[in-house]
């Protein structure tokens, strides 16, 4: 469960001229009973901390008075990091940093603090400047030789003072520190994890002391995060996507922001989050198209992800008693049987995200009946093919078994060292350096530092991915479960028990080798 940090005051003194009230205490009246900003979003960070810090400036703190959680009262923008750093010092979890006045679906707060990235910001990018003929502009000078700005455009309220590469962000401006090219805006929500809390803690107490240095439209999210970009904590970025995330600074947005966030399909997008975004070929298409309907027909019934693992290994061992019949009915069955195993070995883990219902039991028996389905269809099959006569296929059986086992072993013990792995530092720089021309070169001389024969190879594979039948063909050559359980349907539905093992060997012996290799190089590298 995070801690959360909410911030009641918008950028500067005066960023809502004419206002009565702060930004959080508006109403929202296309609402059920006209809530605030600030009472909605109360009632959706409940289940993360129903106690949260609240820091606001003394002119705004009416508003927050009587919520649950703490009120710390600031006089200034130099107060506010101050008591960001006291609340960052007092964290013994994780960190969500957010508005006040922020308009956000569940799923989406949801979505940033299950990150297991060390810190993540929401941001959005500048549209890309594009020609008469749709083609992207590009600048004349290149990067490399692009000076470093205090850049003046803005992007929904915010100015665009922020440099994001494709996963994280590079550099982050003020009205003092430059950036080069600038391109995006935090939008508000940061998640950081605890072990970031003192670097975060002494970055805004710095920040503190240089706070007559920065301007009115400064925001305090995109300070926090400039602190923790130059102290060498990696900040990973995420888009709003499919959902909805806006700052409510004016009643005529708290009029029009609830009908735009009103044509969102929250429960879909919840859905397609709770499938996996890196699944195989088979799994992609012949199953999540439609098992996370099934998913979602089983959280409105009650059911639980155990109770849907439970009918996956029934389907499994039904599954190996049709294949043990050696009759081709029963092998036809058994390839049915072993197909919705499979359907509902991914719907258990759809059903869990998308209930958000996580247990170690459940965590448990998905890894390890896994491996059970498997192997007891070996069995069904081998004596099937004993029953009816083909011959003994026990020897091919045990080498697939022995193979599978071998492979999981790999997969579990080479994770396991890629965990205890400490990530190679980024660079840092004092946050008295006006530009980031020095953050810049400390990466490019880290890249050039990293760069070897065998990881400019990886390097040209992975950009290799961006084309889709390179991409589908790497998952499928690692034979996931996915194939595995779809050569098991359908090579014993068509074919005997002899082909099937034979298919799994040679298909499998093809993807040991190749993930073997790979891992061997990443280990080099």
């Amino acid at each position: 469960m995070p801690r959360v940090v909410l911030l009641g005051s918008p950028p500067g003194p005066d960023a809502a001229p004419g206002q009565s009230t702060p930004p959080a205490a508006l109403t929202l009246p296309a609402l059920p009973g006209s809530p605030t900003v600030i009472g909605k979003l109360h009632g959706q960070l409940a289940s993360l901390d129903p106690a949260p810090v609240t820091i606001a400036r003394a002119g705004d703190a009416t508003a927050y008075r009587g919520l649950p959680g703490t009120l710390v009262e600031t006089s200034d923008l130099a107060g506010d990091l101050r008591a960001v750093a006291e609340a960052a010092e007092q964290a013994t979890e994780n960190l969500l940093i957010l508005p006040a006045n922020s308009l956000v679906h569940d799923e989406l707060l949801y979505q940033i603090t299950k990150s297991k990235r060390g810190a993540l910001a929401l941001i959005t990018k500048e549209p890309r400047e594009e020609d008469e003929n749709g083609d992207a502009i590009v600048p004349n000078v290149p990067i490399e030789e692009a000076e470093p700005e205090i850049g003046d455009r803005t992007l929904e309220g915010l100015p665009v003072r922020v440099r994001a590469a494709k996963s994280r962000v590079i550099s982050v401006g003020s009205a003092y520190h430059a950036v080069t090219r600038p391109n995006a805006v935090l939008l508000g929500p940061l998640h950081v994890h605890v072990k970031h809390a003192p670097t975060l803690a002494e970055a805004a107490r710095e920040l503190a002391g240089m706070a007559h240095l920065f301007g009115p439209e400064d925001d305090l999210v995109q300070l926090l995060v400039l602190g923790l970009v130059r102290r060498g904590v990696s900040v990973g970025i995420r888009g709003r996507r499919d959902l909805f995330y806006r700052r409510v600074a004016t009643p005529a947005e708290a009029e029009q922001f609830p009908a735009e966030m009103a044509a969102f399909n929250e429960d879909r997008a919840r859905l397609n989050n709770a499938v996996k975004g890196a699944d195989g070929f088979f799994t992609t298409f012949f199953v999540s198209t439609y098992s996370r309907f099934i998913a979602r027909w089983a959280a409105r019934r009650g059911l639980t992800p155990n109770q849907v693992t439970l009918i996956s290994i029934a389907l499994g061992v039904a599954s190996a008693a049709c294949f043990a019949t050696g009759e081709r009915l029963g092998m036809v069955a058994g390839g049915i049987l072993i197909y919705f195993a499979f359907v509902f070995d991914c719907v258990d883990g759809q059903l869990a995200r998308y209930a958000r219902k996580f247990g170690v039991l459940g965590a448990w028996l998905d890894a390890t009946f896994d491996r059970f389905k498997e192997y007891v269809v070996f069995a069904g099959l081998a004596v099937g093919a004993a029953v009816s006569g083909i011959g003994d296929v026990w020897t091919l059986a045990l080498v697939a078994l022995a193979l599978q086992s071998i492979r999981h072993l790999l997969d579990f013990s080479f994770g396991a060292a890629n965990r205890r792995k400490p990530p190679s530092p980024l660079p840092s720089i004092p946050l008295s350096v006006v530009p980031d021309t020095p953050l810049r070169a400390a990466l490019e001389e880290r890249k050039a530092a990293r760069k070897n024969g065998i990881r400019s190879l990886l390097k040209m594979w992975s950009k290799a991915g961006k084309y889709r039948a390179v991409y589908w063909a790497r998952k499928m050559v690692v034979f996931p479960i996915g194939e595995r359980f779809a050569v098991i349907a359908i090579t014993g539905a068509l074919f005997d028990a002899r082909v099937t093992f034979l298919a799994l060997i040679i298909w499998g012996s093809v993807g040991a080798a190749y993930s073997l290799t790979g891992r061997l190089l990443r280990s080099l590298a």
